[in-house]
């Protein structure tokens, strides 16, 4: 086996990292290297122990290795570890179909794709196809809100409103309408507004408003107020523009229900959902879309949605995300989410009062706050912290001068207060130099 030294030569050689400054990557970074991990902890290869601040990129919503997770990939490797889904099924993939449409209400069918990036491409084909197939060809423009992010793809960076993820790939990316949230009560009104007109003014032209509910993750864990996706729903229905939401990051718990849409008691007519969906043991998603959108598919061969991938409905992921939902209900993971927010937020709220911190913000179990510092997306404010962090044993991923938690839903209290305790010593830390 090789040693750390020998494995970080190795990375350093031939890995292309996502969302790295390689150069700086190569010549400063000492990597965790990381050989297992369990339940809210990372272990690397000297056996240090780090609680895993942001569920790895937000996945592992029930920690690392459930027991129950690695039983059910294991068992189902055992029996079938792929098939195609073109045109036949497997048990995996049509018991999965019958749990997601009961666990979202107004949805009639699935679609599966391998991530939440192919999620939004895939929802974002639907509704321009499905209006084309309507009579309305002309409905192809797409509305989203300013800070968004929905992936990588051509389609979903189209979507984003994060410009540094945005500007190397302007001239292809397709033009998309954009409006503000109300991230502050003084903008409420302004932003319900210019909503409404932006949909009136294009509805012959709009397929779709897309949008993540409630929380906008990768901007920042930016969140605005409930009413504001009510107001959405209500514009959407009156104009007939379909409403899709994307819960990719906001899914299966993470602002405390198990749909960020349930805070406003709305139904979207495209639900994208991944993340979560497989407890963060395989990469793959699925797009909920209603009655109405699926129907209009139905017909002649040439209407019939021409998208997929090898991968589709893949049966061990299938299976895995059966389980997730399994655990969910027998574990009651909901339930324990009250306490483990109270908590979260108390701290972060303390740590308002800090000089040099601006903002702070909670919602479920994530916890925000800002550092004094302009520097956006590519701030290293809160590089700092993560290195402080690192330090005391816990791995945090700030965005820019945003430090902020998303552990596992089901962290143990110990761990969660351990890894409130490191973030508040490393943010003063920061903040006495």
């Amino acid at each position: 086996m090789s040693t750390r030294v020998e494995l970080v030569a190795k990375d350093k050689r031939y890995v292309w990292h996502p969302y790295t400054a390689m150069d700086q990557y190569e010549a400063e970074v000492d990597p965790l290297v990381v050989q297992r991990a369990l339940g809210a902890r990372l272990f690397d290869v000297d056996g240090r122990s780090y609680l895993d601040g942001n569920a790895s990129w937000w996945v592992a919503a029930l920690g690392h290795g459930h027991p129950r997770l690695v039983r059910a990939l294991g068992e189902q490797a055992a029996r079938l570890a792929h098939c195609a889904l073109a045109g036949i099924t497997h048990a995996p993939a049509a018991e999965l179909a019958e749990r997601m449409i009961a666990r979202a209400p107004g949805m009639a069918r699935i679609f599966y794709v391998d991530d939440g990036s192919t999620a939004i491409e895939a929802a974002v084909k639907m509704a321009v196809q499905m209006w084309a197939q309507s009579g309305r060809p002309r409905r192809t423009r797409l509305l989203a809100l300013e800070g968004a992010f929905h992936g990588d793809t051509i389609g979903a960076a189209s979507l984003g409103g994060v410009e540094v993820f945005r500007r190397p790939f302007a001239g292809v990316l397709f033009d998309c309408l954009r409006v503000d949230a109300p991230f502050a009560e003084a903008d409420y009104e302004r932003a319900f507004a210019a909503l409404e007109k932006a949909v009136a003014a294009s509805a012959d032209e709009l397929a779709a408003v897309v949008l993540e509910p409630i929380v906008q993750g990768a901007s920042g864990m930016r969140l605005y107020p409930p009413a504001f996706l009510a107001h959405a729903r209500a514009v959407c229905d009156r104009h007939d523009v379909l409403l899709v939401a994307d819960e990719v990051f906001t899914g299966y718990g993470r602002t405390g229900r198990f749909w960020a849409c349930d805070h406003a008691s709305v139904r979207p007519d495209l639900l994208c959902t991944a993340k979560g969906f497989s407890g963060g043991m395989l990469p793959m998603g699925a797009v909920l879309a209603t009655s109405r959108v699926e129907q209009a598919f139905r017909g002649d061969r040439d209407r019939a949605f021409y998208y997929g991938h090898s991968f589709c409905g893949n049966p061990l992921g299938a299976a895995v995300a059966l389980e997730v939902l399994r655990v969910f209900d027998e574990e009651r993971v909901l339930d324990g989410i009250t306490e483990r927010a109270a908590r979260i937020a108390a701290r972060f709220a303390k740590l308002g009062a800090l000089d040099g911190v601006t903002a702070t913000r909670s919602l479920g179990m994530i916890g925000a706050l800002d550092l004094r510092d302009d520097g956006g997306y590519l701030a290293r404010a809160g590089w700092r912290v993560y290195d402080e962090a690192r330090r005391r044993g816990a791995y945090l991923r700030p965005l820019g001068n945003v430090v902020y938690v998303t552990p596992p839903l089901n962290i143990p209290l110990a761990d969660l207060d351990e890894l409130l305790d490191i973030v508040e010593e490393s943010v003063r830390a920061v903040l006495m130099r």
